[in-house]
């Protein structure tokens, strides 16, 4: 006998508990974290017309003076060509420029106009209400342990894969 929608989604536990919970996957969980976080992220931006890739993209261009594309690329964790298309809307929205490095004729580093910083500010701080909400309930010796854990897991998985070749 077949089961009625109803059931089936009253078999899948929340986010937190079974399998979302405690009892899962590393894996899964930090997949499932991010999608949550990543979807909150979007709504706090959306009013702005940004999205979460375009705020990472202008975070890393302010963090970073004169950085490149492919170096956007490299730390936002999306691929160049995803950077180029937004790089390339946002020039054209007049939030970002190219300018030609002083050696390579080829590259292209990139800044923040004045509108741009002016957006990214706004940006910045509903993601850093957003941190505030995420940490809210967490004691600081606690998010000072998951913090570390977080930014030790992707130095283990370069290892791990070095390792397997």
């Amino acid at each position: 006998m077949r089961k009625r929608p109803e059931e089936i989604r009253d078999a899948i536990p929340a986010p937190g508990e079974g399998k979302r919970g405690e009892g899962g996957y590393f894996g899964y969980l930090l997949r499932q974290a991010a999608g949550m976080y990543q979807n909150r992220l979007a709504r706090e931006l959306d009013d702005l017309a940004m999205t979460p890739p375009q705020f990472s993209v202008l975070t890393m261009i302010g963090a970073y003076d004169d950085v490149s594309g492919a170096e956007v690329a490299r730390l936002t964790l999306l691929t160049p060509q995803t950077v180029s298309v937004i790089v390339g809307n946002l020039v054209r929205d007049g939030l970002v420029v190219r300018q030609a490095h002083a050696t390579h004729g080829r590259i292209r580093h990139l800044a923040l106009t004045a509108q741009g910083r002016s957006l990214l500010r706004v940006a910045r701080e509903r993601a850093q209400g957003l941190e505030r909400a995420l940490a809210a309930d967490w004691p600081e010796d606690e998010q000072i342990v998951v913090r570390r854990w977080l930014a030790a897991v992707p130095g283990a998985m370069m290892r791990d894969s070095q390792s397997r070749r």
